[in-house]
């Protein structure tokens, strides 16, 4: 979960913003957050050029399918969208720290 999930969050139930303008700010502060990232990436040498190329192909194509989708969407059934996309996240990560976790333990109770 990154810090845009948690603007939405904060901006749909704090705010008591509708759905779709909570993700479509998270999208504004993104824009700039991602171009500093890419010129702080191609300062460093970090930046794989066809990779990059391809992640941004498919994220433009992605926005604007999601984008048109989510704007003829009820907000109650987006925001129940958003609530099991971020259980499934939640999911994932939770289940991810547990396999590191149990990786990590057994390791150290091998090598004694």
């Amino acid at each position: 979960m990154g810090g845009g999930t948690i603007l939405i969050l904060l901006l749909s139930i704090l705010l008591k913003l509708d759905q779709h303008v909570a993700q479509a700010t998270n999208l504004v502060f993104y824009i700039p957050t991602a171009i500093a990232s890419i010129i702080v990436s191609i300062k460093n040498k970090n930046l794989l050029w066809k990779d990059a190329i391809l992640v941004v192909f498919a994220g433009v194509i992605g926005a604007i399918i999601t984008a048109s989708i989510s704007t003829k969407l009820n907000v109650n059934i987006l925001r129940r969208l958003f609530g099991g996309f971020l259980v499934v996240l939640a999911i994932y990560e939770i289940y991810s720290w547990y396999k590191m976790y149990i990786k990590n333990k057994n390791r150290h109770t091998n090598h004694n």
